[in-house]
């Protein structure tokens, strides 16, 4: 049920469901303007003394509309886009595309993705589809809503408008709708919280358009409960912060309080959700002052990292970057992350927590062995050597030594030595182990006289041929 005028020109309305549930918890919360005993008609059937029972915040919203130019439109307005929006129009339905895209086109950028909302159930839409011969995929966002139609080979999730019934900070229960401020009010930030009419209307429930004009960051309504429902929105406001916000530090301090009060459930997310989110802060605007800020509301120990976070650390690998021009998005997100971790204990244990890939995880624990090294190295002599032992004396892939070296570099901020290695090629070792074998030393000390003839190359800054490096060898040490 829910609460509301259910006129299609109301201004204010409800923004949630009620049920006798909430009844019964004493949970309801409206946007109402009217008094208590005027909400709505649909309370008609509770008595007073009920209904006054129930704690209620007022919250009051004003629906703003604006329309969009017609070249903003033409970037998703394609031949697919029309036809779809032509099947619903016919069948009776509301389509309006949401979220992200309307976000994008209002900063002026393209849209990569598409995402549509719709007053049609799935099943509605399924029998539309079947109706009209167009191919469904992906059968199993149908239970939260999601219907995702095929037409000229592109995909279009379309999904039904709906509200959470439960949540466990994780998942949610939901109910289908066909209010649209209903729906809004579920998502997660007011720049995400908007829709885009087919015919350019931009539909905006809570401030979006203005708070993307401001730059500024927020929950849709009351930040506590919008986190409790997804505790995952906590690092989304920091990503989005990080995409939006022109300065580090313009966040609403009750958003933070917000934070701080719920970061404990960010221990209920799966790992893998948590490092799609972290790998996008990190690499983004303001990435340095948002892990800092991230640590000082006390998230990070939830999401893997050490109590006793480098917050110092992280703050200088960023002002290296940026003060030998290296821009944060082409720093590996690792390499960056590096910078907060003391000891390779520490970094494996939030490599469990998130479950990055083996070359994340070889990167990450390799910037941390290695970076005195590149701290103190004050020749491109030095660089190479490095180079070459992992290529030649761990026998690496050479697109992983130039990956691991190069990203040592950028966490010192080394722009001088990184030119030079991209103009360095390694020259090819003269020496293998049959070499070393025929000499006479024995099978079980190869490894060892081969190491020991890879320094000596080094030391000659690779200039020795095969003969030299073996008359320079003592095979009498190996016997």
């Amino acid at each position: 049920m829910v609460c509301g005028q259910g006129s299609k020109s109301r201004k204010n309305s409800c923004l949630r469901a009620i049920t006798v549930k909430d009844l019964a918890n004493g949970t309801v919360q409206t946007s109402c303007r009217e008094p208590a005993d005027r909400c709505c008609t649909l309370f008609g059937f509770w008595s007073s003394a009920v209904f006054n029972s129930v704690a209620r915040k007022s919250v009051c919203n004003q629906l703003h509309t604006m329309r969009l130019s017609e070249d903003q439109m033409a970037q998703v307005l394609s031949p697919e886009v029309r036809q779809l929006a032509q099947l619903f129009s016919t069948h009776g339905y509301e389509l309006r595309i949401a979220g992200g895209a309307v976000r994008d086109l209002l900063m002026g950028k393209t849209p990569h993705d598409l995402d549509f909302a719709t007053t049609a159930t799935p099943d509605e839409m399924k029998s539309m589809f079947d109706a009209e011969g167009v191919r469904m995929i992906n059968a199993g966002g149908e239970k939260h809503g999601t219907v995702t139609a095929r037409l000229e080979e592109c995909n279009f999730e379309c999904t039904t408008l709906r509200i959470d019934v439960e949540t466990d900070g994780r998942h949610a229960e939901v109910e289908f709708t066909k209010d649209w401020e209903l729906d809004a009010n579920r998502r997660d930030l007011t720049i995400n919280a908007m829709f885009l009419g087919l015919d350019g209307t931009v539909y905006d429930f809570f401030d979006g358009s203005k708070h993307l004009s401001d730059r500024f960051v927020t929950f849709v309504g009351d930040a506590d409960t919008r986190i409790r429902e997804d505790y995952l929105r906590i690092l989304r406001y920091f990503r989005f912060y990080g995409r939006i916000a022109e300065r580090s530090d313009n966040h609403s301090a009750k958003v933070l309080e917000s934070i701080k009060a719920n970061a404990e459930g960010l221990a209920k997310i799966a790992g893998e959700r948590i490092w799609v989110e972290l790998q996008k802060i990190i690499s983004g605007n303001h990435g340095g002052e948002l892990l800092v800020m991230m640590a000082e509301c006390g998230v990070g120990p939830y999401i893997g990292f050490p109590e006793n976070f480098d917050c110092a650390g992280v703050k200088a690998v960023y002002r290296r970057c940026r003060e030998a021009s290296i821009p944060s998005s082409e720093v590996h997100h690792m390499t960056l992350l590096a910078a907060g971790f003391a000891s390779e204990e520490e970094a494996i244990r939030f490599i469990a927590r998130v479950k990055c890939s083996k070359r994340e995880r070889d990167l990450l624990l390799h910037v941390i062995q290695h970076r005195d090294f590149a701290l103190q190295a004050s020749s491109f002599k030095e660089v190479k050597d490095h180079l070459v032992d992992i290529v030649i004396g761990e026998r690496r892939n050479k697109d992983v030594g130039l990956l691991l070296t190069s990203e040592l570099l950028k966490y010192v901020g080394r722009v001088d030595f990184l030119e030079n290695l991209k103009n360095w090629e390694i020259p090819r070792f003269p020496v293998n182990g049959n070499m070393i074998g025929e000499k006479g030393v024995p099978r079980k000390q190869t490894k060892i006289a081969l190491r020991d003839t890879l320094e000596e190359w080094k030391k000659s800054d690779y200039s020795l041929g095969s003969e030299e490096l073996l008359d320079m060898l003592d095979v009498k040490q190996y016997q």
